[in-house]
């Protein structure tokens, strides 16, 4: 019998040649037509007439923590299940599947809350996380500790307190309590979440002051800062007050994204203490992927920081324009999937949290937009863009040198129209071209998109909301007293006082009264109807290029006041829905309502002094911040980008660069594009309902690209190569293994990173300064620096001005 050579598939399936999961469920695991509520679900059941349907279930229980995003729209189903139970049991539980899946339907209202452990760990944990998180923010590569992580940490550190706190009782005033009052529990938990939640994002009025300092040559006081900050991100939960009852209170508002975290909350608590009998418990594979992570970035992050940057094609070529332009992982398209430094690869969110089918809607758009379209661009010199390389969040003039964005302005800030003309228009790279257009695109695909897939839903929901729709959590919530609406009113008044004082004290901002309430009016406006889509589809509409493009037409020659516009025009939106998804939260898990406001007013206000307070650490002892030569990566690529959109929407301004005519018009079209592109693939989901059409979500695509640039393809190509591993491989064959350890793997390795990339700094790097730490000047370190891709050198080096001979 003739031997057969086995290949490393083979060899990989034969590990475990019968899946962990049923055929049919790995399938339509993450099938947003599938309906897993029904238990007799089966592709010859399926009814095609009918309208697909599907459960919360094939969601990630990370999906809460998108952020994000860090991307503007949440990753989730195309469609979701909102069928009501039967009615004999409205009475016992929730009506939507979703929630019975994840909520209990019970409650013990003499569980402490408002314990001295709640405030200890919850406040120790937000200054921590909201102060690293902004330490990082303007690191390159940075790095993000997400709120699972600090989910996680939360539960075996309260239970540590519940071991070596006393019990003793005491009375003050009365009022009895203790230290300890018993066993650290879901709800104390469930509060401190909720507060990680609040901080985890940055604040980001505090790009406006890092601008101002860096491009703007201005010195913002410490006091318009905290004034600044704090209003932004408190006007926000002041709205919340008005929105609940529409937004929270109706069982018909479901917030799939609360789900996740009640079913991930009670889950690990549920199964604490438990002992693991056939394999390592959570608890310590957490703690070694953590600790293997932390040792592992000082290779990386120290000792040879060539494995980070492994654009090892340009290390063979290194002045090879062409060569660096494609597999650059600077300045170049990252054509390419090695790395080996964990914050390279999760710059986009964690790859072993996004579901697959997500990952790979953003990977193929990614590949269409910046691997095909932007280098056919840039070897055709489009619009000039040979003159600049091809991926830079900066702005260039007409000798190829980045815009001087000081040469137009007044020592005022405002935009000289004189000084301008005098100096040079502005030129984008490709890729800002195409970020700035694939971010119109997303306003329109997610409108559109909505309407499909969601109009009936919504308004089938809204129609309920507006109904007393009392089901069992709200009936048992009534045993706790609500939040009086004149807390919300005073917050507010107080907010919008701070935001008046702040703009009026530092009046370089130009921003008048009458744009900042013009700001607020559009963000307050647009709340309930992003609110409802958020709360019932999962989607969150981008609305920061929106309120950028309006600032441009009402504050023109205003670059300062464009940036002040854009953060009172959508960040209030975003602060209220997290506040709100927050109190959803709460809601399932029956937390006292005035606990839940407190906890995350304090950490939300906590987070703008340590974030501020950060800022001018870094300002003041960090050599050449925010220099795109600082050696430690502080080089503040997101100030960059957010300094250079000021400039475009509200210096030089929309008119001059987007108007009929203009050299950018072009990227206009993109809302068009949005608006078209959802309309097919809905056609070919509902034609061919079990094809992979349904997996196809447009939105997703545009939404996943928000991060170029800075962001370069080995960000991309390495994020979706390991969610091919985890999210596909691991999960298709491996089940049990991925539901037990795969989000635990994420945090170790996330939070691992973040702990080694603050030792490297403050034991190493940050001690170079003084001359008493170790240099560590070798080929390692320096191969991937003295590149044409590190250097971002351009394909043709300007000899004289290009572009028009005039503008104005």
């Amino acid at each position: 019998m003739e031997a057969r050579a086995h290949t490393f598939g083979d060899l990989l399936q034969r590990r475990n040649s019968a899946p962990d999961v049923p055929e049919d469920v790995i399938d339509h695991f993450n099938d947003p037509n599938w309906d897993y509520s029904s238990e007799t679900a089966t592709l010859s059941s399926y009814d095609e007439e009918k309208r697909p349907q599907s459960s919360w279930s094939d969601r990630s229980f990370h999906s809460s923590d998108l952020d994000s995003s860090r991307f503007a729209t949440p990753v989730g189903p195309s469609k979701l299940d909102l069928r009501e139970a039967p009615a004999v049991n409205l009475n016992d539980d929730s009506p939507y599947a979703e929630v019975r899946a994840a909520v209990p339907n019970y409650d013990d209202p003499l569980i402490p809350v408002n314990t001295f452990r709640v405030w200890f760990l919850g406040i120790t944990i937000s200054v921590i996380l909201s102060g690293l998180n902004h330490f990082f923010t303007s690191r390159w590569p940075s790095v993000v500790i997400s709120a699972l992580i600090a989910q996680l940490v939360a539960l075996p550190a309260g239970k540590l307190l519940e071991y070596i706190l006393p019990k003793t009782r005491f009375n003050t005033f009365g009022f009895v309590w203790s230290l300890n009052p018993g066993p650290f529990s879901v709800k104390e938990h469930t509060v401190i979440t909720i507060m990680a939640n609040a901080v985890y994002t940055d604040t980001y009025a505090t790009t406006i002051f890092t601008a101002q300092r860096y491009f703007y040559g201005q010195n913002p006081g410490v006091g318009y800062q905290l004034l600044l900050t704090i209003s932004s991100q408190m006007i926000g939960y002041s709205w919340a007050g008005l929105a609940r009852n529409l937004l929270v209170w109706p069982s018909s508002m479901i917030w799939p994204s609360a789900l996740v975290s009640c079913a991930l909350l009670n889950t690990l608590n549920r199964n604490w203490g438990k002992v693991e009998t056939k394999h390592m418990s959570r608890e310590k594979f957490f703690l070694l992927v953590a600790i293997g992570s932390t040792l592992y970035y000082f290779i990386p992050g120290f000792l040879f920081t060539g494995l980070s940057v492994f654009s090892w094609v340009c290390w063979i070529a290194p002045q090879n324009q062409t060569v660096n332009t494609l597999f650059g992982y600077n300045t170049g398209l990252g054509l390419g999937f090695l790395t080996f430094d964990w914050s390279m690869i999760s710059w986009l969110g964690s790859p072993l949290v996004s579901p697959w089918w997500t990952e790979v809607n953003v990977f193929l758009a990614f590949v269409v937009v910046y691997w095909i379209i932007a280098p056919i661009m840039y070897f055709n010199n489009a619009l000039f863009t040979a003159y600049f390389p091809i991926s830079s969040a900066g702005a260039f003039d007409n000798t190829g040198a980045p815009y001087n964005i000081s040469a137009v302005i007044t020592p005022e800030g405002l935009f000289d129209a004189e000084k301008y003309k005098a100096y040079s228009p502005l030129y984008m790279s490709v890729t800002l071209m195409l970020a700035y257009g694939t971010q119109f695109a997303v306003i329109t695909a997610i409108i559109v998109h909505t309407f499909l897939w969601y109009r009936h839903d919504i308004m089938r929901q809204f129609r309920r909301s507006l109904r007393d729709e009392q089901d069992i959590h709200a009936r048992l919530m009534a045993a706790y007293p609500e939040v009086p609406s004149w807390w919300y009113a005073t917050l507010f008044v107080i907010a919008f006082v701070f935001g008046i004082i702040a703009i009026e004290i530092f009046p370089s901002t130009q921003f008048p009264v009458w744009a900042y309430i013009f700001a607020l009016s559009i963000g307050f406006v647009l709340l309930i109807p992003i609110g409802l889509i958020r709360a019932i589809t999962n989607q969150l509409p981008a609305t920061n290029v929106l309120a950028e493009f309006i600032a441009g037409y009402v504050l023109p020659n205003r670059p300062i006041g464009a940036m002040v516009f854009k953060t009172y025009g959508f960040v209030p939106v975003y602060q209220t829905l997290f506040f709100l998804n927050d109190l959803k939260i709460g809601h399932y898990q029956k937390i006292p309502p005035r606990a839940m406001f407190m906890a995350q007013v304090v950490a939300s206000t906590l987070a703008c002094f340590v974030t501020v307070g950060v800022q001018e650490w870094q300002f003041a002892n960090i050599e050449d911040f925010c220099s795109p030569t600082q050696k430690d990566g502080f080089v503040c690529n997101d100030i960059n980008t957010f300094a250079t959109a000021g400039i475009i929407w509200g210096g030089i301004g929309p008119n001059r660069l987007f108007s009929p005519g203009q050299m950018y018009n072009w990227v206009l079209y993109f809302f068009l594009i949005g608006a078209i592109l959802p309309i097919p693939f809905y056609i070919l989901a509902r034609r061919y309902p079990l094809s992979f059409w349904r997996y196809v979500n447009i939105p997703v695509c545009f939404a996943g690209l928000a991060q170029l640039p800075p962001a370069t393809g080995i960000n991309y190509s390495s994020w979706a190569m390991v969610g091919a591993i985890f999210q596909w491989f691991m999960r298709r064959n491996h089940f049990r293994w991925w539901l037990r350890f795969n989000y635990i793997l994420s945090a170790g390795l996330d939070i691992g990173v973040s702990v080694g990339a603050v030792i490297v700094f403050f034991a190493l790097q940050y001690r170079n300064n003084g001359g008493t730490g170790p240099q560590l000047n070798w080929w390692g370190n320096n191969v991937w620096l003295n590149t044409f891709d590190a250097m971002g050198m351009p394909r043709i080096i300007a000899t004289e001005p290009f572009g028009p001979t005039e503008w104005s």
